[in-house]
């Protein structure tokens, strides 16, 4: 979906959709400060079309909500959050303590980023996507700190397969007088869980690219951009590929996008189809063994 430039075509799809646009929207807004309208530009990207009610995304709950709780799958409520009356002037603390630099002692930017997390999650100050938000703030605020590796982790993937570990860091921490100690100890688990993901991926397409770049030795004609979707070819063979999707991907010109394709199609690496009155183009056939067979020059 993201790769094709397709819309989302359901909630799970918006949700992953909304996450990576969130991500490149929070590059551009590093440098501001922390303040309503960062907040709720953050959760009006985070929940955009996966809300119940429309009319909850970028706003903080008021005292015409109906009260929200936390609840486990069985409905049990788990935790209470502040009224709508206090949210203002608890979201104002949060902004003092990354604007002004508040706490005197030197904290960590990760425990700081931590901390964000848990406390507008403590907060709750939407009707749904607290923790979408949250995340999204430690995000910017890792960022924000020049921690830029934190846009590659899948922090939130993690979270989200662990719902149970999550809740219990949260409310371990809101029944032991806000000992934060839990949370920390939870999030930088995950972080380390993250960490090691990344290194495993890069890892294994160091290896894959290595194999592919030996292969494509074999074709000097090609540019990068050719090879790139080569590689993604092979790994995918039942993708389909859009002159203006790889114009996109690759942020060059129309013209330049048509050739590289075209000229992949006409050497037999990809096939040229239509779909009512636009073009693809898919793994050929021959792909897989043009690759490994083409004697090296």
């Amino acid at each position: 979906m993201l790769r094709s430039g397709r819309r989302p075509r359901s909630h799970a799809e918006q949700m992953i959709f909304n996450n990576f646009q969130t991500i490149i929207k929070i590059k551009d807004l590093i440098k501001e400060p922390l303040n309503d309208e960062l907040i709720l530009k953050l959760h009006r990207s985070m929940t955009v079309d996966t809300l119940e009610d429309p009319d909850w995304c970028g706003r903080f709950r008021t005292n015409k909500d109906e009260p929200i709780y936390v609840k486990d799958k069985d409905e049990h409520i788990l935790y209470e959050p502040p009224t709508a009356d206090k949210i203002s002037g608890m979201m104002k603390i949060l902004y003092n303590y990354v604007n002004e630099n508040g706490d005197k002692k030197f904290t960590h930017p990760i425990i700081k980023a931590i901390n964000l997390h848990f406390y507008l999650s403590y907060i709750h100050p939407f009707n749904d996507g607290n923790g979408r938000t949250a995340r999204a703030l430690f995000y910017w605020y890792m960022l924000n700190q020049g921690y830029w590796m934190f846009e590659y982790l899948t922090i939130s993937r993690i979270f989200i397969q662990a719902p149970a570990q999550y809740a219990r860091a949260f409310l371990y921490t809101e029944i032991d007088d806000l000992d934060l100690t839990y949370f920390i100890s939870f999030h930088l688990r995950v972080i380390k869980i993250a960490i090691n993901g990344l290194i495993d991926y890069i890892k294994r397409k160091q290896k894959e690219i290595k194999d592919i770049a030996y292969h494509l030795k074999k074709y000097p004609e090609f540019n990068n951009r050719q090879k790139d979707l080569i590689r993604h070819a092979l790994d995918n063979p039942d993708s389909q590929y859009a002159i203006s999707m790889h114009q996109n991907i690759h942020n060059v010109t129309y013209e330049a996008a048509r050739r590289d394709l075209l000229y992949l199609a006409k050497e037999e690496f990809l096939t040229k189809t239509k779909k009512g009155r636009k073009f693809y183009f898919v793994p050929s056939d021959k792909l897989y063994k043009k690759i490994k067979t083409h004697p090296v020059q």
